[in-house]
């Protein structure tokens, strides 16, 4: 057992729960992006690719701590860890520019954690 499994099988409950809740908000959030992408017309492609890659984080997620199965490949999970590896850098920069104890820097806390553990797990379904 490596350290990074001691980090996902022994998330808290509450943390679990958040973590669920943030990657379900990031993914209406990137639906309603994608929804008004195609409306206007725009380039859909990366949204399309972060989308999938958290419904990938989610799935895995809920496989590791509720034994839900998911569909995925390793070749889709490989994709996923590297679209969600690759969202950090904005994500914490946002997190940096947020102000200490607003719900903006809660909401990003939350969303870091999630994507982080939605990596591990990716990362403990890809060694089986």
């Amino acid at each position: 057992m490596n350290k990074d499994d001691i980090v996902i099988n022994h998330t808290t409950e509450l943390d679990k729960t958040e973590s669920i809740i943030s990657l379900q908000s990031t993914i209406s959030k990137l639906e309603n992006a994608l929804s008004q992408m195609t409306q206007n017309g725009t380039n859909t492609s990366l949204v399309k690719k972060r989308l999938t890659a958290i419904y990938i984080g989610l799935a895995t997620l809920e496989n590791v701590w509720n034994q839900k199965p998911h569909l995925y490949t390793q070749d889709d999970l490989a994709d996923a860890r590297n679209v969600i590896t690759g969202l950090f850098p904005s994500i914490e920069n946002s997190y940096v520019k947020s102000k200490a104890g607003s719900p903006q820097r809660t909401l990003l806390e939350r969303r870091i954690k999630a994507l982080e553990l939605a990596v591990q797990a990716i990362d403990d379904l890809s060694a089986k």
